[in-house]
């Protein structure tokens, strides 16, 4: 992909995968401009989303970010904060946040995953105005879905190695319940 086809996709949007009831709604903080210009959620080579979920047991291989679609047999899905893509997150306003997490949570309120898992602590942080929310299970619900704050998978974020990351994975992994799931999954 030129730099030139990049740019073009910058502030596109990139279609959700979703279906009603999943066990995990993913949500990344916002398109990256390789996913806008593939229409593939975290389609950047050196993105960790896909490497930290199968290594995590949510996928009994590692999806290509082509093969997306595949999460909802999984009880999987992908959203974002905030739709439109950029080069890099901190492009993004505070009120870009604030609108994305009021869209988000009409979205799970609707939608009813048994767990809302955010992408970006800091993105977290500041769409649902929790300034002290740290890594892992969230106090707070939206309706009955429960919220997971992950690492960011960017490799911008090199503090967190693959295998912390698919440890903590892991952690949502067991929370819901994904065990018996996924192996069910894996055969059918």
């Amino acid at each position: 992909m030129t730099p030139a086809e990049l740019e073009a996709a910058r502030g596109r949007l990139v279609p959700d995968v979703v279906a009603d009831g999943l066990r995990v709604l993913f949500c990344g903080i916002n398109p990256g401009l390789m996913t806008a210009a593939t229409g593939h959620h975290f389609a950047r080579p050196g993105n960790r989303f896909w490497p930290a979920l199968h290594a995590s047991g949510f996928t009994p291989r590692r999806l290509d970010p082509s093969e997306q679609s595949e999460l909802v047999r999984y009880g999987l899905g992908i959203t974002n904060v905030v739709a439109r893509a950029s080069a890099r997150a901190d492009e993004l306003s505070d009120e870009e946040y604030r609108e994305g997490g009021r869209i988000l949570e009409e979205k799970v309120l609707r939608l009813r995953p048994r767990w809302l898992a955010v992408a970006g602590v800091t993105a977290y942080r500041v769409a649902f105005g929790d300034k002290k929310a740290k890594i892992g299970p969230q106090p707070r619900t939206i309706g009955e879905t429960r919220i997971w704050a992950l690492p960011n998978p960017s490799g911008l974020n090199a503090h967190w190695t693959l295998p912390a990351m698919a440890e903590e994975y892991g952690r949502l992994r067991a929370a819901a319940g994904a065990d018996d799931q996924t192996d069910a999954g894996a055969d059918g």
